[in-house]
């Protein structure tokens, strides 16, 4: 494999080259390991808060442009929102978990119970 890189004179065919040599040792670890789905930190974030985000990304990059009064006015409440609206998201959320394990808890369900604390 690499007695043929060393054949290569042109800069553009060695990345090429190095490119399909990484591609093809990811391909090989996909087949034999498999993929690992990493754990979803923040299960309550939905549309919503995405859109939220998007929305007060959008006027971080309107007060970095314009940096007059009304643009900060604007950030301050558009924050203020945000924050409230992802603690009342939250706070919906832990609530719904805490019933769902005292449920398990009440039904002697106790895996589902241990599991649940477990993600906490």
């Amino acid at each position: 494999m690499f007695a043929s890189l060393e054949n290569l004179i042109d800069r553009e065919d060695i990345n090429k080259a190095w490119g399909n040599i990484e591609e093809n040792i990811k391909i090989s670890v996909k087949d034999s390991l498999g993929l690992y789905n990493l754990k979803q930190h923040k299960p309550w974030l939905d549309k919503v808060c995405l859109r939220i985000l998007d929305q007060r990304k959008k006027v971080k990059i309107q007060r970095l442009q314009d940096p007059s009064q009304c643009y900060v006015d604007n950030i301050s409440n558009v924050r203020l929102e945000a924050s409230r609206h992802f603690r009342n998201k939250k706070k919906e959320y832990l609530k719904a978990k805490i019933d769902e394990l005292e449920t398990n808890s009440k039904i002697e369900n106790i895996r589902d119970l241990y599991r649940g604390i477990n993600d906490f």
